[in-house]
């Protein structure tokens, strides 16, 4: 599993962390990250974070969960 977030892209709109708050949370400057421990995926909300960024600034790669 692998989880990407394109910074340059990114807008810090937080649907992502809103979505899937045991695998997001947003750095001091409001952009996305990943929680530590997060780089397995085995929220079931992954891919619904994903589909929730406006600017698809988040990719998923593998199976979850």
């Amino acid at each position: 599993m692998r989880i990407g977030i394109d910074k340059d892209v990114c807008i810090g709109a937080g649907q992502c962390a809103l979505t899937a708050p045991d695998v997001f949370t947003q750095d001091d400057d409001g952009y996305s990250t990943l929680l530590p421990g997060a780089e397995g995926g085995g929220s079931p909300l992954l891919r619904e974070a994903t589909r929730a960024c406006p600017v698809g600034a988040i990719t998923v790669s593998g199976t979850v969960g």
